[in-house]
């Protein structure tokens, strides 16, 4: 049994509780943000900026990819440190919605992008999801023309990584787009918390814990689609909640043949994000078979909503109801657990404080030592 002695392991624990809460913050906020979208006549060919930084970034990542697979082509995803940094070779004037997301809403980028937006996409709107009420981003948006969602308090994580922030932001931005159906969102929704549910359950926090004891030195998240986001996401948190000591990477399924598999060696983990879909599966399924022959990894973990039928793998995590997950797009949310414990469990392992990882500080919960210059 989890023993939750500390914020990281009570933060990922409690995700299902926090999206049900983030929810109800929704239900309470559907007429604004209906008459939000009317006001500035959003809708599917709207051209749309997802945005935030690191973890938050990811969550673009992967809500981008439901944005279109909804019909909403002209959604695209752009980090806020890209923003920043090099404006002219990601915005367009046209830009008309930018969907940004921050834990805390302090870093000096989150801040510094919304303004660049506005100056160089004036006729832009702002739909902001954050954890923190009393953020520089919260405080910084216009209230006649920008709508903020402040999600419930338990997803402003007090740990160093993020995790219930960052699924609940990815909930939240999902349930916007889907507003005008919300009241029947809720059985999809409930349905990924029982997923989310079972990382949690005993028999498959001990499998994940015993990894620890095999000489793993190097981790592989793979993903298609919007799980390439959470594959994203899942190598962030073991890499910084092991302080470096696991390196880590991510990418695509097919990806992973054009020069990246170099990196997959006796000491590696791999993780496979599998989809649903039967299609994309099947090539999933061929570059799987080709890891286990040709390289050899220390360990491999499957996570997939059905069982994957994969041999020769350490452990695999299942849905406890495929059926009821089988059209909903919240689906993808639970698989980000598998990294965040492995991150909790290696963290442990390595005699760190998963808290605060970090030995030298270089990371922290805030970023630090970014200079902000005018545009």
């Amino acid at each position: 049994m989890l023993t939750l002695d500390c914020h990281t392991i009570r933060e990922i624990a409690h995700q299902p509780k926090m999206w049900r809460e983030t929810f109800d913050v929704l239900c309470a906020k559907k007429a604004g943000i209906e008459h939000f979208f009317a006001a500035n006549g959003i809708g599917k060919d709207t051209r749309i900026v997802l945005t935030g930084a690191g973890t938050s970034a990811f969550v673009a990542d992967t809500a981008v990819c439901l944005f279109i697979q909804d019909g909403f082509g002209k959604a695209r995803s752009v980090a806020t440190t890209d923003i920043v940094s090099a404006p002219h070779s990601f915005l367009s004037p046209d830009d008309k919605l930018f969907i940004s997301f921050a834990r805390s809403g302090n870093s000096p980028e989150s801040v510094a992008a919304y303004r660049i937006a506005r100056k160089f996409c004036p006729g832009a709107r702002h739909l902001i999801i954050t954890c923190n009420p009393d953020g520089c981003l919260a405080r910084e948006a216009d209230p006649e023309e920008d709508f903020v969602v402040v999600l419930p308090d338990g997803t402003n994580d007090r740990s160093l990584a993020m995790t219930s922030s960052f699924t609940s932001m990815l909930i939240a931005c999902l349930l916007c787009k889907n507003i005008q159906t919300l009241p029947a969102e809720r059985d999809g929704l409930e349905a990924a918390a029982a997923f989310a549910s079972r990382f949690l359950e005993d028999n498959v926090t001990t499998a994940l814990q015993q990894m620890t004891s095999k000489d793993i030195r190097r981790a592989v998240f793979l993903g298609s689609g919007p799980l390439k986001g959470i594959a994203c996401e899942c190598h962030l948190k073991l890499q910084e909640l092991t302080d470096g000591q696991i390196m880590c990477s991510f990418d695509s399924f097919m990806g992973l043949r054009h020069g990246p598999k170099a990196v997959v060696n006796e000491q590696t983990l791999v993780v496979y994000l599998l989809s649903d879909d039967p299609y994309t599966r099947r090539y999933e399924l061929d570059l799987i078979d080709q890891v286990s022959r040709e390289n050899q990894p220390a360990a491999q973990i499957v996570v997939s909503l059905d069982p994957s039928g994969v041999q020769d793998i350490d452990f695999e995590i299942n849905a406890p109801d495929v059926a009821a997950l089988q059209s909903v797009q919240y689906k993808c949310v639970p698989y980000v657990l598998v990294g965040q414990l492995l991150g909790y469990f290696f963290s442990l392992s390595k005699g760190l404080n998963p808290d605060k990882p970090s030995v030298r500080g270089t990371i922290s919960r805030v970023v630090n030592g970014v200079q902000i210059y005018d545009f």
